[in-house]
C-alpha cells in the first residue's frame, strides 16, 4: 500500500513453527499442530535463571524461554514440591514456547507444568550459548523495527545514502550513473529500512527485486547481468538522505544551513540534503561529492564551518545546533 511516498509495512510475521525449523529443534511436547502458526512478536529472549528463585523482574511474557544445563543442574537439587512451585510462576506466564539445548530431557515435572499451561515444549542438541545466539540473531532479522520508504539507496564510497524525491525527478537516471562510476547499487524507487540498532539503520531492496532499476522509455534493466555482480550489495547501513527537489525560482536555496540538518527515521537521526534539481546539472557528481562531504564530517572537519571562521563569521554548524527538517515522506502525510 502506498501513500504520500511512504509503503505502509507489509512485512511477514514470524511463527513458531519458523523459529523450530531454523533452530533444527524436535517436538518435546505440544498440544496440536496450532503452535506452527502462533506469532512470535518478541525479537528477545527469556533464559530462565534467576526466575526460578523468584526474581521475575525483568520477565516477558512474549519471550521465548529458554532452558540449558545450569537449569537443569538446579532443578535437579530442587524437591518436585519446589519445582512446581517456582517452574510453576514462571509457567503462569503462558510464553509462546520453551526450548531446551543440549539434547536434555525435560523433567517430568517441567513437561507436566508446561502441559498444564499449554506451553509447546522442544529440545535442541546445540550448546546454550550457541542456540542463544543464532536465535537472537535471527529474532533480530525476522523482528528489528522496519518501515518501507519511497527511495534509492546506494554504497558511495562506503558511505550508504538514501535517494529521494518527487516520481520522474530522475532518481533511477541518477543511480544509473553512479553505478557506472563505479558505486554499488543496493535498491531503486523502494527501500526497506531497518533499526538494527541504537543508532544505525540499514537499508535494501524489498522482496526479491535487489537487482533491478526502472528505467522510463527502457522499462526494467538487470544491474547485475549489464555492470557485474561487483555492482550490486545487498543491504548498507544508512549515513544520509539526499533529497532531490525540482528548482523552484522564488524559493531562496541557503549555501550553509543544510549543513544543520537531519531527519529522523525510526526514531534515528540521519543527516539531510535537499539538492535543487534543473537543467545542466551533474547530479551524479553532487551526490558523491555529498556523500564524500559527510564522511568528512564524522571525523569532525566541516568545510562550511571552517570557511565561516575564515571570514570571521561564527560558526555554529556542530551537530548540536542541527536542524530536524521533514523530508518528501512527511510533507502532506496526514498521519504525522
Amino acid at each position: 500500500m502506498y501513500s504520500n511516498g511512504v509503503y505502509f509495512n507489509n512485512f511477514k510475521k514470524l511463527m513458531l513453527g519458523d523459529v523450530v525449523d531454523y533452530t533444527e529443534s524436535k517436538i518435546v511436547w505440544t498440544l496440536d499442530d496450532s503452535y506452527q502458526t502462533l506469532e512470535i512478536k518478541s525479537r528477545h529472549i527469556n533464559r530462565i535463571g534467576l526466575d526460578l528463585i523468584g526474581v521475575m523482574s525483568e520477565f516477558d511474557k512474549k519471550r521465548i524461554m529458554v532452558m540449558g544445563d545450569s537449569e537443569h543442574t538446579f532443578l535437579a537439587r530442587l524437591s518436585a514440591e519446589e519445582i512446581y512451585d517456582s517452574v510453576g510462576k514462571i509457567f503462569s506466564f503462558k510464553a509462546p514456547a520453551l526450548f531446551i539445548t543440549r539434547n536434555i530431557d525435560p523433567r517430568p515435572e517441567v513437561l507436566e507444568i508446561a502441559k498444564k499451561h499449554g506451553i509447546p515444549v522442544f529440545v535442541s542438541d546445540k550448546p546454550t550459548s550457541r542456540f542463544i545466539s543464532e536465535l537472537t540473531s535471527f529474532l533480530d532479522e525476522f523482528l528489528s523495527p522496519r518501515i518501507t520508504r519511497s527511495a534509492g539507496c546506494m554504497s558511495i564510497h562506503g558511505e550508504g545514502v538514501l535517494i529521494s524525491g518527487e516520481s520522474g525527478i530522475g532518481k533511477s537516471e541518477v543511480e544509473l550513473e553512479l553505478i557506472k562510476r563505479g558505486h554499488k547499487f543496493v535498491s531503486d524507487d523502494v527501500t526497506e529500512i531497518k533499526k538494527t540498532s541504537a543508532n544505525m539503520i540499514v537499508g535494501s531492496a524489498p522482496g526479491n527485486v535487489s537487482k533491478y532499476i526502472e528505467v522510463r522509455g527502457i522499462g526494467i534493466i538487470d544491474v547485475q547481468r549489464l555492470f557485474g555482480v561487483d555492482a550490486i550489495k545487498i543491504s548498507e547501513k544508512i549515513d544520509i538522505l539526499v533529497n532531490l527537489e525540482n528548482w523552484k525560482e522564488n524559493k531562496e536555496y541557503s549555501r550553509l544551513s543544510s549543513d544543520g540538518e537531519h531527519v529522523e527515521i525510526l526514531e534515528t537521526l540521519v543527516p539531510y540534503v535537499n539538492i535543487p534539481v534543473k537543467p545542466g546539472k551533474n547530479l551524479a557528481v553532487i551526490i558523491e561529492v555529498a556523500a564524500m562531504n559527510n564522511r568528512l564530517k564524522k571525523y569532525g572537519l566541516n568545510s562550511s564551518g571552517e570557511f565561516l571562521g575564515l571570514l570571521g563569521g561564527k560558526n555554529n554548524l556542530s551537530p548540536k545546533n542541527s536542524r530536524k527538517v521533514k523530508c518528501i515522506w512527511e510533507i502532506g502525510d496526514d498521519s504525522k
